[in-house]
């Protein structure tokens, strides 16, 4: 009897499951693809690997980041008031000299930072509200660039409003034209209250005319009067179009008096949108005009997940005039996230993992892609660690990460060696 080839076996992995516990087995890989999982193989590869029983994960999902500005952080100013608002105008400032190799530059960078910690599928937004679309042009050219190893969507995300301005509207239509995968909004950005439910409704016409889907920064305010999240409802019931439709950000809905609070997460239950928090850069930004008590500002993670809506996390800024931290460690934001959100139960604990996994994969609706299945592209990650709450804790290293069924990048951790007595 012959024994099976194959490219790359990976020897005592402990699969993650997305509901199910996890187990020790061997993965055998070939031509891109996860071609048999079982307790043990007797494959002859090309490449073997013994994991000695590290966890095996689905590939961490970047749900939520700006490419466009990653890296310009005191460019050409920092931000010293940390405001939402004092960052939009530094960045308006700042993108009057972009160039296409600017934003290429940058966001390579910044996606093989993020690829080496694990992150191999990523929704970065991409400012449309200059006329020369030129961080969208750079962004689309980045997304051919590196589709042998990266998945990247693009976002069209009018920065100062789809009417803020009287191209804004055109320049949104025209960026759907050259290809983008999703549209974006800012209603609570818009001039007033009915220009902000003007551009929803535009936004899901759009979505509809091209066949995109829809990822709307929704009330990243502290204004608890700021209900564009409701309209946004309204239209994913009226349309259809469910589990196509992402609210990003939703903070106001962290000020929302419970009354009001409770009749919206009526409404989400008839429909299947799915939610982006973003809780290293909404712990800083939000709350700024507080005195004591200060609002964390982070949208109801908690309680939309345990209602069974969808709900991934995104770093949203990496050292850029919003937020001046970040290295692309999606472990990091689940940290923050279960600390923030108060999630420290272990189920709680473990769904903040699923948040940066399987969760962000239905957020961009490459499920198809994802997973570590038999017959599956082979897109997974190797942690050193045992568990998700030990991934968490240690924020442990990503040792191996394979794309597309390619060993992409290793990594080997630190090691300390005690040198002291007893």
């Amino acid at each position: 009897m012959s024994v099976p080839a194959c490219d790359l076996l990976l020897r005592r992995g402990k699969i993650l499951w997305q509901n199910a516990p996890a187990e020790i087995a061997d993965i055998a890989i070939d031509q891109g693809q996860i071609v048999a999982i079982a307790p043990q193989l007797n494959h002859a590869a090309q490449l073997e690997l013994d994991l000695q029983e590290q966890i095996v994960s689905p590939p961490f999902v970047e749900s939520h980041i700006h490419l466009d500005s990653a890296l310009t952080v005191g460019e050409p100013r920092w931000n010293q008031t940390g405001t939402l608002f004092e960052g939009i105008e530094i960045w308006r400032e700042r993108k009057q000299n972009l160039t296409i190799e600017d934003v290429k530059q940058r966001a390579i960078e910044t996606l093989k930072q993020q690829a080496m910690q694990g992150v191999l599928f990523v929704r970065s937004h991409a400012d449309v509200s200059e006329k020369n679309l030129v961080a969208l042009k750079g962004l689309l050219e980045v997304r051919d660039l590196v589709k042998d190893w990266m998945t990247l969507q693009v976002v069209a995300f009018p920065q100062d409003g789809i009417y803020g301005s009287p191209d804004n509207e055109a320049l949104m239509e025209e960026a759907l034209k050259l290809g983008v995968d999703v549209v974006g909004g800012i209603p609570h950005y818009e001039l007033t209250r009915e220009d902000g439910v003007r551009s929803i409704d535009r936004i899901f016409e759009l979505a509809q005319q091209y066949d995109r889907l829809i990822d709307v920064h929704c009330d990243e305010i502290d204004d608890d009067q700021s209900r564009f999240l409701e309209v946004i409802v309204a239209n994913a019931i009226r349309s259809g179009m469910g589990s196509r439709v992402t609210a990003s950000h939703t903070t106001a809905f962290h000020s929302y008096n419970n009354a009001y609070a409770f009749k919206l997460m009526g409404f989400l239950q008839r429909t299947s949108v799915n939610f982006i928090a973003n809780p290293l850069i909404n712990i800083t930004l939000q709350g700024r005009t507080d005195t004591y008590p200060k609002r964390r500002g982070v949208t109801r993670v908690k309680e939309l997940w345990q209602q069974g809506q969808n709900v991934s996390l995104g770093h949203d800024c990496i050292c850029d005039p919003w937020y001046s931290l970040g290295t692309g460690n999606m472990l990091d934001v689940a940290s923050m996230a279960l600390h923030v959100c108060q999630m420290t139960g272990t189920e709680e604990m473990n769904a903040c993992y699923n948040m940066v996994t399987w969760h962000g994969a239905k957020t961009l609706h490459v499920e198809d892609q994802y997973g570590i299945e038999v017959g599956k592209p082979a897109n997974l990650i190797v942690l050193e660690a045992d568990s998700r709450y030990d991934a968490i804790r240690r924020r442990a290293a990503v040792r191996y990460v394979i794309s597309r069924g390619k060993l992409l990048s290793i990594t080997e951790p630190a090691r300390s060696h005690w040198k002291g007595e007893a």
